[in-house]
């Protein structure tokens, strides 16, 4: 059977240039959901997958920190839905890349079929979750909006409206265990099933929240049958098979000199990639093909 790559892009498309390359496998469909907010698209191509570009009516306006990250998420997996089943959905970004070859990948999704592969947090998150999804927040569309006047006016609300929720002990989704980690995930279609089926309760929990995109896929698998397949669920990395750069709390660009670090990771996936650094992701790329070629 085959996959669905489901990729949310909106910048840095020389590196979706090489993704979309390393993807480029007859097992394997494609999906892109262009941000709403990018008006000229790259021309892309692929020789041997199918690739798909979601709709101007189906693309949606992303705002980082908004639950219209989940919508975007939404709209990729209905899409590739409507032409599935897929024995695996591989959501990720336009900065990633894969560090397999799709042997490689297809091979060992063959040999762990029936895994989920969601990265999961294990450490103490109560405050953080409690402050993102059990209060409200107010214009979730503005977290990182430049500073005109009118935005700092919302900013100077939104922060006051918080500020008042604990003064007063307001919160929300009391009855809800959360659990969060990274939105980058590979999961099986029973559970893509059971994920759209619950839309119309997820954006009633997740409206006016704060990084719901790294929460309700968790939190939706958590309280189902699916929680006893998570791969190696101790390890947020090896569970999502994905090596995410942080440093310092911060998101990392890999650079140039990360490329062995990379390819002795163990990952499938790394993030993200910028076309400053295009030397590694080549490198990466060129390494698969040679693979792929053998």
């Amino acid at each position: 059977m085959k996959h669905a790559y489901l990729i949310i892009a909106h910048n840095e498309f020389p590196v979706l240039e090489r993704l979309l390359q390393a993807l480029d496998d007859q097992r394997n469909d494609i999906y892109i959901h262009f941000d709403a907010k990018v008006k000229e698209l790259p021309a892309l191509s692929v020789q041997h997958a199918n690739l798909f570009i979601l709709q101007d009516q189906e693309r949606v306006d992303v705002a980082w920190g908004d639950v219209s990250v989940v919508e975007a998420e939404y709209a990729l997996f209905e899409a590739a839905n409507s032409r599935g089943p897929y024995a695996y959905y591989h959501l990720l970004s336009g900065v990633d890349m894969p560090l397999k070859s799709q042997n490689e990948i297809h091979d060992f999704f063959n040999q762990h079929q029936g895994k989920e592969f969601i990265g999961y947090f294990t450490g103490n998150m109560d405050y953080e979750l409690d402050r993102k999804v059990n209060r409200y927040h107010l214009f979730p569309k503005d977290f990182r909006a430049n500073g005109t006047l009118g935005n700092k006016i919302r900013r100077l609300i939104r922060y006051a409206y918080m500020k008042l929720q604990y003064v007063f002990n307001i919160r929300r989704n009391t009855d809800i265990e959360f659990k969060k980690g990274t939105q980058w995930v590979s999961i099986t279609q029973r559970f893509v099933d059971d994920v759209l089926k619950k839309k119309e309760e997820v954006f009633k929990i997740y409206g006016h929240t704060f990084c719901s995109d790294e929460i309700f896929l968790q939190t939706i698998c958590w309280h189902s049958p699916y929680k006893d397949q998570v791969f190696d669920f101790d390890n947020e990395g090896r569970s999502s098979m994905r090596s995410i750069g942080w440093k310092d709390g911060v998101l990392y660009d890999y650079e140039n000199q990360d490329y062995g670090h990379l390819i002795q990771s163990g990952s499938l996936f790394a993030r993200k990639f910028n076309s400053r650094n295009l030397e590694v992701v080549d490198k990466i790329l060129a390494n698969i093909t040679q693979k792929n070629e053998g």
